[in-house]
């Protein structure tokens, strides 16, 4: 029986890849998809966070030197500072320092849309100048600013002997304990809601309170806080008057207090003018 001729082998048709494109394009499809859906949740969720924690109240407590603007200008440093969330991340376990005229500052959440915010300014008793400097000392004399402004009822010091100031360092002075006085009439003064232009000194350590025209002589600190309690209720009567008014001997007894008003000055002219009107009477007198 003849042999059939082989037939010759047909060429393999390839499979069709459609289905695995699919599967493909389904898997990154889903891949972007649930990218997506993450990133909408966690942009809902910051929006809810930012929206939920926004700071719409802050207390400040604590301020004197600065307003309660400055305060917060200080604290909320950028644009997310004003979530209670990221600023208590930042002060955490921190505190506001290196700020003139302030000791620390603290932050405290007090509620999801509210912080307090806490200054504690140091101490300062006074201040003097030196080379076109206002240099502040606190109870102990150590200078623990220098600046080029005057801060309202910080009271001007003048009378101390010193040769050089240093930042950071007491004020080299011959007796120390002057400092505690001046941190006593400065206290007493803030407590009687007095303020002074300039609180002076003299050889003698002896106290002299300046209000523009008008003086009050305390002498020395003994019963200073009776004298003040006496001097802030003559001190509406006394601000009309230039003149001293003599406290130096108060021992703490009902007592009255003298008053020397200053002499007047007499301009040139009308002093000329009175010296020839004398010597023309006398003259019409020997004729």
């Amino acid at each position: 029986m003849p042999r059939l001729p082989k037939l010759p082998k047909l060429p393999q048709i390839p499979k069709a890849p459609k289905a695995t494109k699919v599967f493909r394009n389904n898997k990154i499809l889903r891949v972007l998809l649930t990218v997506v859906v993450i990133m909408a949740l966690v942009c809902a969720l910051l929006f809810y966070l930012w929206k939920e924690y926004s700071i719409t109240s802050v207390i400040v407590t604590g301020n004197s030197h600065y307003t309660e603007d400055e305060i917060k200008d200080m604290v909320f440093t950028g644009p997310y500072s004003y979530n209670s969330l990221v600023l208590s991340m930042i002060y955490r376990n921190r505190e506001v320092e290196n700020i003139p005229f302030i000791e620390k500052m603290d932050v405290d959440i007090a509620g999801s849309n509210s912080v307090r915010i806490n200054v504690y300014e140091k101490a300062i008793a006074g201040y003097v100048e030196y080379l076109g400097h206002y240099m502040y000392f606190d109870k102990d004399g150590i200078v623990v600013e220098s600046s080029n402004r005057e801060i309202a009822g910080i009271p001007f010091v003048t009378g101390l002997s010193y040769d050089h100031v240093v930042l950071h360092e007491p004020l080299p002075v011959r007796d120390r304990s002057v400092f505690m006085t001046i941190l006593n009439v400065t206290q007493l003064l803030g407590k009687y809601e007095i303020t002074t232009d300039r609180i002076a000194f003299d050889s003698d350590q002896k106290i002299t309170l300046y209000f523009g025209d008008s003086r009050v002589s305390l002498g020395t600190d003994d019963y200073i806080d009776e004298k003040i309690n006496e001097m802030h209720l003559l001190l509406p009567q006394l601000k009309e008057y230039a003149g001293v008014l003599h406290m130096e001997n108060y021992t703490g007894e009902e007592v009255n207090f003298s008053f020397d008003k200053d002499k007047e000055e007499i301009p040139e002219e009308e002093d000329a003018e009175s010296e020839e009107d004398t010597q023309a009477e006398e003259k019409e007198k020997k004729e």
